[in-house]
């Protein structure tokens, strides 16, 4: 009998969880999709803001950052090794 009532039990369960999710799933899925697009948003304009200051009005850029530093050629790395096909 406890086994019978825990195999209904857990069938409530999942179809309840399944109706729930029927009704609340797209209400949920529109919001965490608004959140997403918000966010977008917040991110664009901040990234048009930090680059407003480096385009002129006739069209062009300026670039406020020092090149990198390059690595030395020079510098030894390995020992190159040839290798032969056997036949």
């Amino acid at each position: 009998m406890v086994l019978l009532k825990t195999i209904l039990i857990i069938l409530l369960v999942y179809y309840l969880f399944k109706i729930l999710l029927k009704w609340f799933g797209p209400k949920l899925f529109s919001y965490a999709a608004k959140k997403t697009q918000e966010r977008f948003k917040e991110q664009f304009e901040q990234f048009n803001q930090e680059n407003q200051n480096t385009v002129h009005e006739d069209g062009d850029v300026i670039i406020d950052k020092k090149p990198r530093k390059k690595s030395n050629p020079t510098k030894k790395v390995g020992e190159y090794i040839d290798f032969e096909e056997i036949e």
